[in-house]
């Protein structure tokens, strides 16, 4: 599919009176639900300024200093990591605990608040204008980015979460003001539109963390945007959405965000493997429901997600790192399924 840019710029240009193409506050999302759809459906992407308050920042920004000082259980899966972590943490500054970490995964698993977090009034408006009347969510990923840490190279999220219809959606809250120089999204607006889920392989350039980076597509990087907003905004994106970070060049000072994934509840979650069962029929039941019905909850909901640290890569990722051309260079077989 070849997209109309021009289409997409003037609909950029005309969604809001902000500097940010694609904003819209919560009046304008009441006022004209439509509008805020059709944005989102052409662009793949949309961003509700001031949809948490000042306030919630704050516990927000308190939960995630509880968290990076152990307070939340553990956080790796050896109990000598466990403890390496919690090792004169009482010693630290809350900077210092939350310069160790770049990413934590499920952080609603075990914070009652990051849980309650996830059916935010403010966040089930736009998703139940964008995707659909019952909404479930399967993953949360608290990001604090220090200074000096790494982004994320070119992907898509359905590449990680499987939908069975597309209805991926992701949830980026800002917690601190993200900016260019500390490392905030960028986008290529409509890129979700191609329907395809773009090869991907594991890059060794030192601005990004260990995941795979997505090649082959038919951008380049003057395609994308910034996406700088202020703490508070929330950018919404298409799980088919090519988006990238790059690192946090600041001197001091973090880049947080909570991402919440979520999807329609109509749609099965293929996510992980379940033994005995043909892959047509599984569907992964540790969601949350954050807005109407579940067509399946006659099939009950598990427990089975787990805190996790992401690794940063500053010490090795240890899977092959390699550039694109001796990537490329490998046998079919040692490529195809990265």
């Amino acid at each position: 599919m070849l997209l109309n840019y021009s289409r997409i710029t003037k609909l950029m240009a005309s969604s809001c009176t902000t500097d940010q193409p694609g904003t819209f506050n919560p009046h304008e999302l009441r006022k004209s639900p439509e509008r805020v759809k059709n944005f989102y459906q052409i662009s793949g992407y949309l961003v509700l300024e001031g949809a948490l308050s000042p306030a919630q920042i704050e516990v927000l920004q308190a939960e995630t200093v509880e968290f990076c000082r152990g307070r939340r259980g553990d956080l790796y899966k050896n109990a000598e990591e466990n403890e390496r972590f919690r090792s004169g943490v009482d010693t630290l500054s809350d900077d210092e605990v939350q310069s160790r970490v770049l990413c934590i995964h499920h952080a609603h698993k075990v914070s009652t608040l990051m849980n309650n977090f996830l059916a935010h009034p403010a966040l089930v408006e736009v998703l139940t204008t964008v995707v659909g009347p019952n909404v479930k969510c399967m993953q949360s990923m608290l990001f604090l980015k220090a200074a000096g840490k790494p982004g994320q190279a070119w992907h898509q999220d359905e590449d990680y979460i499987p939908s069975r219809d597309r209805s991926l959606i992701g949830a980026w809250i800002a917690l601190d003001d993200a900016t260019v120089e500390n490392g905030c999204l960028w986008v290529i607006p409509g890129s979700h539109r191609d329907g395809i889920l773009w090869p991907q392989y594991p890059h060794k350039d030192p601005r990004f963390d260990c995941a795979h980076e997505s090649y082959d597509f038919p951008y380049t990087d003057t395609d994308a945007i910034p996406v700088e907003v202020k703490a508070g905004s929330v950018v919404f994106f298409n799980g088919y959405l090519l988006h990238r970070s790059l690192p946090n060049t600041k001197a001091t000072g973090f880049r947080r965000a909570l991402v919440n994934h979520y999807m329609r509840a109509e749609s099965l979650l293929p996510w992980t493997f379940q033994e005995g069962v043909p892959i047509a029929k599984m569907d992964y039941r540790d969601v949350v429901i954050v807005a109407g019905k579940d067509p399946y909850a006659f099939k009950g909901y598990r427990d089975i997600a787990r805190p996790g640290v992401r690794p940063a890569g500053e010490g090795g990722c240890g899977d092959g790192r390699t550039d694109l051309e001796g990537f490329r260079a490998r046998p079919v077989e040692k490529r195809a399924f990265a």
